[in-house]
Order: structure tokens, then sequence, then C-alpha cells
């Protein structure tokens, strides 16, 4: 059985990945095969989240084994099966690639394919450049001694009014959010 992949960024619009993987494949099978896809160094630490739909995080599955002394389950890369995890098209993931900014892909099991299998993963489109890999903490705060220098009023207008937030300044957001996942042509 074949599972194909929907991989986005929140942080670059036009970037997309779809990847295709056995379901006996390991998740480290499909962190390698997602590194591959976007170029990044496979030397930093990363997780898989299976989310619930709203992208709440319900389960880890880790590159390596953090917490022995828990009483929840330990899932590692390596030794979880994609299959073990995953049954449900349309079923939710965020893949943490920098663990320090919390950076992550989002992901959506878009197809279960039956009576197929795959040799190794395969990147069946790439569309877009992936964000940067690492960020560090220095892009997002300002540097100590005013080498970074963000303005005074770099949020907005310096003079807050909470009457400009009332209900009809927000016309036509009333209903759901628009999924990115609903583009059927991946």
């Amino acid at each position: 059985m074949l599972f194909r992949f929907l991989i986005l960024s929140d942080e670059v619009d036009d970037f997309k990945r779809e990847i295709k993987i056995d379901s006996e494949a390991t998740f480290l099978d499909l962190h390698n095969a997602i590194l591959d896809s976007v170029g990044y160094t496979k030397d930093q630490m990363c997780s898989f989240f299976i989310c619930e739909d709203d992208w709440s995080k319900k389960t880890e599955i880790t590159l390596v084994e953090m917490d022995t002394a828990s009483e929840e389950d330990n899932y590692i890369m390596e030794d979880t099966r994609l299959e073990e995890l995953l049954e449900d098209e349309h079923q939710k993931l965020l893949y943490v690639f920098d663990y320090m900014t919390e950076r992550a892909f989002f992901m959506e099991l878009r197809e279960i394919i039956p009576g197929k299998d795959m040799d190794k993963p395969e990147c069946s489109i790439s569309l877009g450049n992936p964000p940067v890999q690492i960020m560090s903490f220095d892009d997002f705060t300002p540097k100590a001694g005013g080498t970074q220098d963000l303005g005074e009023d770099f949020y907005g207008d310096s003079e807050f009014d909470i009457d400009e937030l009332d209900k009809e300044g927000f016309d036509g957001l009333e209903g759901p959010m628009e999924n990115p996942f609903d583009d059927e042509r991946f």
C-alpha cells in the first residue's frame, strides 16, 4: 500500500512537496525523503507529530529516544512504521525541522493507494523553494548594541485604539478559514 503526502510551509506561500512512500516504510524513511526533497542537512533534531484536525499535537515520533521514564508510549522514527500510526486519508501531521524556533512543515496524508508498493520514497511534486532550514534566535530579536534597529514603531501604529477592532472591521472573516489542503490539484 502506498501513502501520498502533501507538504506545505506557512513561511513560503508557493512551497509544495508531494512524497509517495510505501506504508511499510518507517518514519525515518519519510524524514529522509523530506530532507532530500528540500535539500536540508540531516544533522538536526526533528520530530513528527500526529495531529488532530485542528492541528493540535497528539503523538510525537522522535529522531532519537528522548524520555525513557515517561509512562506514555515513545515512538522512534527508525522503529516505527508509517502504517502503525497512520490509517486514515487526510490525517494531519507536523514535521518539526527546527526545534529551537519550532518551525515545521504541515503535512496531510492525501491518499492511501492499496495494492501498490514501492522500494524507496519518491518526491513526485516539487514546487517553490523551501524556507531556510535553521533560523537563529538573533533573527527573531534585536541584537545587543543596537546593530539591528527595528524601529520604535516596528509592529504598527504606536497609537493603539481598541475601537479599531470592532466586529465591523472583520467583515467576511466570520466563515470558516480556507484550508490549503483543499486544493484538489494535489
